[in-house]
């Protein structure tokens, strides 16, 4: 399994499993649970998840998948940014972890900016650190600017990623935000990296997916992962579905390929505003 660095050294899996929407559906459950688990087999041993999600469903979901298997698994895990104050932070770092069955989390991410100052949310991270509740804390959904000023806040340089949407259709953050965190070894954490399957419809991708021997989902994960410092996190809850995208592991896109790829989606000729979804 290919791996990216963490600021502190740390490495961890550059392929790892988005669980938006997992654990919405009780008749699904058994499947979502098998797909995760059969993740770990194959080495996507990083986990993403949220509060968020399904109201916490989602990190029960994942609780459940990883039970007695925990040590294996870099657990990433968001707290909502109503939640981002001195006093919400533990509160809801507590609630996280007991629906995750844990008593650490890997990576701990503010989900996107809200009214609470960064330094008072970073305060209350460094805070669960120091008690051994988080391990790394870091952001999620933030621009270049706000980046800037989380990093000058006492203690924001301890940032280790920043999840942004980021695909073969969305490709915004290239022009600044990603040469900065790449310059400062901060991975991105890529979500909905096929587009919440949209860009599998895309001619453009079938045909370059199907001239080279790919998948659609093979090829726009492949882009991903071939660029430095970035850990994908596509979601899926089927079996067959979560070993076709880890073949992308299989795919070293080369320079013509990825020319061609600019060409068919082009980068960004300007500054964008973040997007999100």
């Amino acid at each position: 399994m290919k791996s990216v660095a963490l600021p502190s050294g740390e490495r961890v899996p550059a392929f790892g499993l988005g669980t938006w929407n997992i654990g919405d559906t009780r008749s699904q459950r058994a499947e979502e649970i098998a797909t995760l688990r059969l993740g770990l087999d194959l080495g996507a041993k990083l986990i993403d998840t949220a509060e968020m999600y399904g109201d916490g469903r989602s990190e029960e979901l994942v609780g459940e998948a990883v039970a007695g298997r925990r040590d294996e698994v870099f657990l990433v895990t968001k707290v909502f940014p109503h939640n981002a104050s001195r006093t919400g932070v533990p509160a809801a770092c507590e609630r996280s972890l007991k629906r995750l069955r844990t008593d650490r989390i890997d990576l701990y991410l503010l989900h996107w900016r809200g009214g609470v100052p960064f330094a008072e949310t970073i305060e209350a991270f460094a805070a669960l650190q120091k008690a051994g509740k988080i391990r790394h804390f870091g952001v999620s959904n933030l621009d270049h600017s706000d980046m800037q000023e989380w990093c000058k806040a006492p203690g924001g340089a301890a940032v280790a990623a920043n999840q942004l949407l980021y695909n073969l259709s969305r490709r915004g953050i290239e022009w600044d935000l990603l040469p900065w965190l790449q310059q400062r070894k901060v991975p991105v954490m890529a979500y909905s990296p096929i587009e919440q399957a949209r860009l599998l419809a895309d001619p453009k991708l079938r045909k370059f997916a199907g001239a080279h021997g790919m998948t659609p989902a093979q090829a726009a994960l492949a882009w991903l992962l071939a660029k430095e410092g970035v850990i994908v996190i596509p979601k899926t809850g089927r079996r067959e579905r979560l070993k076709e995208n880890l073949g992308a592991l299989d795919f070293a896109l080369d320079a013509d390929q990825a020319k061609e790829l600019d060409r068919l989606f082009a980068p960004p000729a300007g500054p964008r505003p973040l997007e999100m979804l």
